[in-house]
């Protein structure tokens, strides 16, 4: 399992070092250009977005719905585990690398979210199905390269990513409560088969309340300990620039200096905040709104939610434990992942707080369980041209997955998750940049007016006409 690992490390580094975090950095500043700087010009819109996007017909999942799906999925280990990870192998610095892929992501995801929604289609169940796989079939002509992309999703979204978040809960109950993790896996095998059998709809009925709760419970204990150490924000944000840019030896991380403060920061801000993998515009597609640009907006704020807000936040927990010597820069205490941060979250506000951090990571890692099985869902139902059931067979390989993940080795599982994201990412990439045009095209109309609904027919804002039987003129314009 340890060679395993080292491979899959391995090949990992290279595709992140040398081709990926260029071109994620590169695209997110070409589309803020692009763009007007959408994430901060339209920011106001995207918070009232998300509050007046509740209402949907016709058995439609909601815009709020599918920001929650989205939500489910980012919020989970990347922003507890992963951040955990990204410090002690990239030091303070990772934090900041961290924020760079968020700020521009933000752009990135406004692009491919509503691109989703362009090119969406209308599902027999009275659902829409979209994402990269469909974009790039009917917006680059392309059925085989969506195929590929939505093989690398399922590998990803189906087996890897359910296993890191199964991983996440084994190790946290084994470490905190010595659960043996085989009882974990038989446990987490019943409840994820609760729901992922039930399908999308049931998948967005449970994410609608509980992806935003979990979010908001955490963010407040980390407002807490940021208030109690209120006096260490400025030096913690000083730590954070100096580890980022190498300017103060002996803060660097396990694996290095400046460069592995950029590696494992990019790499792991993209595990958790998604922004140009291609995974949330599939749950994007599937909302019912007036005009492609608000999904584009509420999927971009689910970045800054993600990262600017969650992921910084178990940073300042981690950071400010640095006294009580639960995180030291540049050492391997033996604790890593999720463990680590519960160490450092009780180190700050006592033990009581240790069964609440358990139980809202079990709940981060399950909410992404089944956010994760709807994104691959839809990619089944791509490839098979929806003549199979997705559900009954995504249902037997969720929960293989989450099984194996419970027992498996914590970084062999990691980095087979890098591997199939950065697969995503580079497809899902290279298509949005080909095709940002047509969202660029959407987000003028939007602006022009933002509560006019959507008609693509003769539109003078998009680069053409766009093949859709959606968006177009009707009495009712959300049907």
């Amino acid at each position: 399992m340890n060679a395993i690992a080292e491979i899959f490390g391995s090949i990992s580094d290279f595709v992140y070092t040398y081709i990926l975090i260029a071109l994620l950095i590169l695209s997110g500043v070409y589309f803020t250009i692009r763009s007007g700087a959408v994430q901060l010009r339209n920011f106001g819109q995207m918070v009232k977005t998300i509050f007046t996007s509740r209402d949907a017909s016709d058995g439609a999942i909601s815009s709020f719905q599918a920001f929650a799906i989205g939500i489910a999925s980012r919020v989970g280990t990347g922003n507890i585990a992963g951040v955990a990870l990204a410090l002690v192998a990239g030091g303070p610095g990772a934090v900041f690398w961290m924020w760079v892929v968020a700020f521009v992501g933000m752009a990135t995801a406004f692009i491919e979210a509503t691109l989703a929604q362009l090119f969406k289609i209308r599902w027999s169940d009275g659902t829409f199905r979209g994402g990269p796989a469909f974009y790039i079939q009917r917006g680059l002509g392309s059925r085989a390269a969506g195929a590929v992309f939505a093989v690398f999703l399922i590998f990803s979204f189906g087996i890897s990513y359910e296993m890191v978040q199964a991983n996440t809960i084994a190790s946290t109950l084994k470490g905190q409560y010595a659960v043996d993790p085989l009882l974990t896996a038989i446990v987490l095998v019943l409840l994820t088969a609760i729901v992922v059998f039930g399908g999308i709809k049931r998948i967005a009925r449970v994410t609608e309340w509980l992806a935003p709760a979990m979010a908001v419970v955490y963010i407040l204990i980390a407002l807490v300990i940021v208030l109690i150490n209120y006096d260490q924000i400025i030096p913690t944000l000083e730590l954070i620039f100096a580890s980022a840019f190498g300017l103060k030896a002996g803060i660097a991380g396990t694996a290095g200096g400046v460069l592995a403060a950029m590696l494992n920061g990019a790499r792991r801000g993209l595990f958790s905040n998604e922004a140009g993998e291609g995974s949330a515009p599939n749950a994007a597609s599937t909302a019912q709104v007036s005009h492609p640009a608000k999904q584009g907006l509420i999927q971009a704020m689910g970045v800054f939610v993600d990262t600017i807000l969650v992921c910084s936040a178990t940073a300042f927990i981690l950071l400010n434990s640095i006294e009580a010597g639960v995180y030291q820069p540049g050492q391997d205490t033996g604790v890593e992942g999720a463990p680590l941060t519960i160490n450092a979250v009780t180190s700050q506000l006592g033990g009581w707080i240790a069964p609440v951090m358990v139980i809202l990571i079990l709940v981060f890692c399950y909410s992404s369980i089944i956010g994760n099985f709807a994104y691959a869902e839809v990619n089944v139902d791509f490839l098979s041209r929806g003549k199979i059931d997705s559900t009954k067979l995504l249902g037997v390989i969720a929960t293989v997955s989450v099984f194996v993940g419970s027992i498996a080795s914590l970084k062999a599982v990691w980095n087979f998750a890098d591997i199939t994201m950065a697969g995503m990412a580079l497809i899902n990439l290279v298509a949005i940049l080909l095709l940002g045009k047509w969202a660029f095209g959407a987000l003028k109309d939007f602006r022009q007016d933002p509560e006019r609904p959507f008609v693509a027919t003769n539109n003078p804002n998009m680069p053409g006409e766009l093949p859709t039987d959606i968006w177009v003129e009707r009495e009712n314009p959300l049907a």
